[in-house]
């Protein structure tokens, strides 16, 4: 059963009794008493940052074997910016700055990188103009430090933590201000704590370029599927020629480049939605047909007021996280060069987090993360994670000397809980017993592996709208 409430914190942690904001909790209650075997609150987040915890406690205590769940109360929130905690941040219309079709994330010639660039400031300003009281405070340490004012009204001398993709790096924070508090520690799909936050966007493009080729691959080996082409060569040219051609027709005059590009980001991170992208792209290229793809954008890409909310939230924490370059020459010259490597994200990633280049609030100095003080700690990564690459599972194990690293053999992003027996038992053993395996420093540095899930099959798929939604838990932004 769920029960909800509401908590009070510090706008700013150095005024206690200063203005204060309000957080969205909610607890699943575990059913073993507390004078039994109860381990207390487990914590969740799904990254972000800007997604909401409310779903994702509901999902854990669904998923997670019922002796498990049975032992810990487990309880969401929405962290600080994010609704339905107030104040909920939105810093434009939506149904007017993200109507479809977009101006073409990947600029053609100087006018077009001039409208980008003038998106990203408007951006900035409408942020600036509604929450200048709110944005200096808008802080993963700050969110860190509400997640210890959670513990505290919920009477706990220690909680243990589930995040996922930035929720590793809230998670880590955490941990490295409250080691003392820490019981049990998983982080899934690894945010590199070096990488904050330019640099981490950089190294996205490339392994969101490769999750796309395997993609395209997949398509490939199931021509007589999609009839695209046997090699991913042929497939990758079939796909960027509908991304050109989609610019000066847009299908059903609603999905442009930009929004195709939307669509087919969400693949890289879970590919039981590559069924899906597959016959809508062979649907278009050897059909003419754009219903598919235009459902398709409507069920898992549109820009509606909650998904404003998290983009909002996303860009408040990360441009105040750390300081970023101010310069658009700087910006520019990174993203050329990235393109000519790894075409598929390079320039909508740039323009997706280009409002810091403009933010209102500089960027301040982030936590320095890592601490040997804490229990054992359980690291869960894909090899070929898109939205959080392998390195930065390998970083944070340097600096959590208690920390093992368990290694799925796949792609998707946000592994345990979401089909995978193998790394669901090693998730369930530690937070039952604390127990991880043994340091084994073995392929790629990983403490133990598991296999992959098998890759999806391959069919023609009907897509409902809004019957068909990325298959991962965690929430489909950057991180």
């Amino acid at each position: 059963m769920q029960e909800c409430a509401e908590l009070r914190v510090p706008l700013d942690y150095r005024e206690p009794y200063g203005q204060q904001i309000t957080l969205s909790l909610n607890r699943i209650r575990g059913t073993v008493s507390r004078d039994g075997n109860h381990l207390g609150t487990l914590l969740v987040n799904p990254g972000g940052p800007g997604g909401e915890g409310l779903s994702l406690a509901r999902y854990v205590a669904a998923k997670l074997p019922k002796e498990v769940a049975a032992r810990f109360d487990i309880v969401g929130f929405a962290p600080r910016g994010v609704a339905p905690s107030q104040p909920a941040m939105s810093c434009v219309d939506p149904a007017r700055f993200y109507a479809p079709p977009r101006p073409d994330n990947v600029p053609k010639n100087d006018a077009e990188e001039r409208v980008l660039v003038g998106r990203a400031k408007q951006y900035a300003e409408g942020c600036g103009n509604r929450w200048a009281w709110f944005l200096p405070y808008l802080t993963t340490e700050n969110s860190a430090r509400d997640m210890d004012a959670v513990r505290a009204a919920l009477g706990e001398e220690k909680i243990s933590y589930l995040g996922y993709s930035y929720g590793t790096y809230l998670g880590a924070v955490y941990a490295t201000l409250f080691p003392q508090r820490v019981r049990r520690l998983v982080l899934d799909s690894v945010v590199d704590p070096a990488g904050v936050w330019y640099q981490a966007n950089i190294a996205q493009d490339r392994s969101f370029d490769r999750r796309h080729r395997d993609f395209l691959a997949w398509v490939a080996e199931h021509n007589d599927v999609y009839k695209l082409g046997t090699t991913q060569a042929t497939v990758s040219f079939a796909w960027y020629s509908m991304r050109s051609r989609l610019r000066d027709r847009p299908a059903g005059g609603v999905v442009g480049p930009s929004e195709l590009d939307d669509v087919f980001s969400n693949g890289a991170y879970s590919d039981r939605l590559w069924p899906y992208l597959g016959s809508a792209f062979s649907a278009y290229v050897r059909n003419g047909d754009s219903s598919v793809l235009v459902k398709l954008f409507r069920t898992v890409a549109e820009i509606d007021e909650e998904e404003e909310n998290s983009y909002a939230v996303y860009l408040g924490v990360e441009c105040r996280d750390a300081a970023w370059p101010r310069s658009w020459d700087r910006w520019r010259a990174d993203t050329r060069k990235e393109h000519a490597e790894a075409p598929f994200m390079a320039w909508p990633n740039a323009v997706y987090n280009a409002p810091c280049a403009f933010w209102p609030e500089k960027g301040g100095t982030p936590v320095k993360v890592g601490t040997s003080h804490l229990p054992p700690v359980l690291l869960i990564q894909a090899e070929r994670d898109a939205a959080t690459p392998y390195a930065g599972a390998l970083r944070m194990r340097s600096l959590f000397p208690t920390s093992r690293l368990l290694v799925s053999h796949g792609g998707n992003h946000g592994v345990s809980l979401a089909g995978n027996a193998c790394v669901d038992r090693q998730l369930s053993a530690y937070l039952r017993d604390a127990v991880l395996s043994p340091q084994r420093r073995g392929t790629r540095g990983a403490d133990a592996t598991c296999p992959g899930e098998p890759e999806p099959r391959a069919t023609l798929m009907k897509v409902t709208e809004g019957g068909q939604g990325t298959a991962s838990h965690t929430s489909a932004k950057r991180r």
